[in-house]
């Protein structure tokens, strides 16, 4: 993915996000620069910030995600059972455009369509090895209910629904109509090391530095801010 092409998605993310009268933290708009003068060591701890995928394969358009963690725990915390144990992203689902099935090891999730388009999710329960059951009947909370789907079921949340899914659940999503704003709300989240993916691909994008960086993704912290 070009560098160009993260600016721009960069920039029409921020002004949908707005339009839901949604407004991201002040550390979102700093430079690469700026991040650089500061003290940016909670921010790469954390993995707070700008994070776009195409998951390697160079269809954003197609199979892709825009996503911003506004705040997030340690891991380490987890095993301690105490400290901050939670996370908040705000993501973008565009119209058809796929973040493919997975799953996590050890994240709870709340997905909340914050609005615009419908936000489908495919769903699949999973076997003893904690792979795709294809077969069974998959059962997931949506908004103080319990919804029973057959293997592969779409969900279907209009703005303000929302699902949990605990670990383990396989799911895939993508908008349905129109662009879709999603809230997620989770465990602690850690992307290097708790996704599953079906396909064989990367959770972070290839940049190519066609031109400057207006802000780092969280993805870039390890080259930019050492």
């Amino acid at each position: 993915m070009k560098r160009s092409l993260v600016n721009e998605i960069l920039k029409e993310s921020d002004a949908f996000i707005r339009s839901f009268g949604y407004v991201l933290p002040p550390f979102a708009y700093f430079s690469p620069e700026k991040m650089q003068e500061i003290d940016h060591s909670l921010y790469v701890e954390r993995t707070m910030g700008w994070d776009i995928t195409d998951y390697g394969l160079e269809k954003f358009d197609e199979l892709g995600l825009f996503l911003f963690t506004v705040r997030n725990g340690i891991a380490a915390d987890l095993n301690k059972g105490t400290g901050m144990l939670y996370a908040e992203k705000i993501m973008i689902s565009r119209k058809d455009q796929l973040s493919p099935m997975h799953r996590h090891y050890i994240k709870a999730e709340d997905i909340i369509n914050r609005g615009g388009g419908k936000l489908v999710l495919e769903l699949f329960s999973f076997d003893e090895k904690g792979e795709i059951d294809r077969e069974s009947d998959v059962t997931v909370p949506v908004d103080g209910r319990m919804v029973t789907l057959p293997a592969g079921g779409h969900l279907k949340l209009d703005p303000g629904e929302s699902v949990t899914l605990m670990p383990g659940v396989w799911h895939a999503f993508w908008g349905e109509g129109a662009d879709v704003l999603i809230g997620e709300v989770s465990t602690v989240n850690d992307d290097r090391t708790d996704n599953w993916f079906e396909m064989k691909i990367g959770r972070f994008s290839n940049i190519e530095e066609d031109e400057a960086p207006v802000h780092l993704l969280v993805s870039d912290y390890d080259h930019w801010l050492k």
